[in-house]
């Protein structure tokens, strides 16, 4: 009897040494799997840094008052680095003022305090209603030139790299080149003494026209004159209803166009108007032309620009943002 107790003892002793060693090597193999499940599920930081053209709050500060100056503390909220300010969301303070030192130097000093209390970068400026840089009228189109230069001296003072201007003023293409050339030579010496770069958008009229942008940028020739490629702003002509509402008439190839004007990119915006329930937008493939900007080996700021109006301004610009980020997981 005490024989077969013991023999039972050793026989449950075995067995409980057997089960543990078994769980010891299941829980083994299952922490040799974690490793692994974490690699399926780890993100990739995108090969650009974001900021925020604050043209996607111009209905929060014309309609809604909202203060221009909440600026920084707002794309903060909104998690961006970057801040591309719009001049014409300061008109109402500037213009008064007919632009003086003084009223400049408010805006710099206020944008500037702004942008270090919430840590981020102020990355350009976008200028509008300054003057035709493209006109036929060679007075006009100097008196412009020289318009931007308080621009420029505003975006040397705040840090930023760049201006945006526009390139409008004739339609006959051959004119608008050649004023065009002309036109960005003389601001962008100016502004080569500040540092400043003097970037064109495809923003409409020939603008839009990447190749003829491309060649205009070939012909200045200077280091710090470039493009600002838009993702969505490819429409070369218009046709405006009564209610302003417009459709396009001739539109440019989005994909052509970034690939023709990122060889002189610097800076890109990341234009959106509407979106599908898969969060992709309605009109840009964001994978497609992410991966033509990244090909081109730009490592820069891209400025998410929310324009539509089926959504509300922070609703759109969360959803671009979102887009942008998972378009850029899926890159080669």
């Amino acid at each position: 009897m005490i024989k077969n107790n013991l023999v039972l003892r050793a026989s449950l002793t075995f067995f409980s040494i057997a089960l543990l060693a078994f769980n010891s090597c299941k829980e083994e193999k299952k922490n040799d799997e974690k490793p692994e499940e974490a690699l399926t599920t780890e993100t990739v930081d995108p090969f650009f840094e974001l900021s925020l053209a604050q043209w996607s709050m111009h209905r929060m500060i014309n309609e809604d008052g909202v203060d221009p100056y909440s600026f920084a503390e707002k794309a903060k909220a909104w998690g961006f680095s970057g801040l591309e300010y719009v001049s014409q969301l300061y008109d109402k303070e500037l213009k008064a003022a007919d632009y003086s030192e003084e009223a400049m130097a408010a805006f710099v000093e206020k944008s500037n305090a702004a942008a270090e209390k919430h840590g981020l970068k102020n990355v350009l400026i976008m200028i509008d209603g300054q003057g035709d840089l493209a006109t036929s009228d060679a007075a006009a189109r100097k008196k412009a030139i020289e318009n931007h230069y308080k621009w420029v001296d505003a975006a040397a003072a705040m840090g930023c790299h760049a201006i945006r201007v526009n390139l409008s003023g004739s339609e006959n293409p051959e004119e608008w080149v050649a004023n065009s050339v002309d036109g960005l030579t003389g601001l962008a010496t100016y502004a080569k003494d500040k540092n400043i770069n003097v970037l064109v958008e495809n923003h409409g009229g020939l603008s839009s026209n990447a190749e003829k942008l491309a060649e205009v940028m070939e012909k200045v020739g200077m280091e710090n004159c470039g493009t600002l490629p838009d993702f969505g702003n490819f429409c070369i002509k218009r046709n405006y209803g009564e209610d302003g509402s417009w459709t396009c008439e001739e539109q440019y190839d989005i994909y052509k166009g970034v690939k023709e004007l990122m060889p002189y990119a610097k800076a890109v915006s990341a234009k959106s108007h509407d979106f599908d329930e898969a969060g992709n937008e309605t009109e840009i493939d964001y994978s497609r032309v992410l991966q033509i900007v990244k090909d081109a080996g730009y490592t820069g700021f891209i400025g998410v620009e929310y324009e539509g109006d089926k959504m509300g301004e922070e609703a759109g610009i969360m959803a671009t943002k979102d887009l942008l980020l998972k378009a850029a997981q899926d890159l080669n």
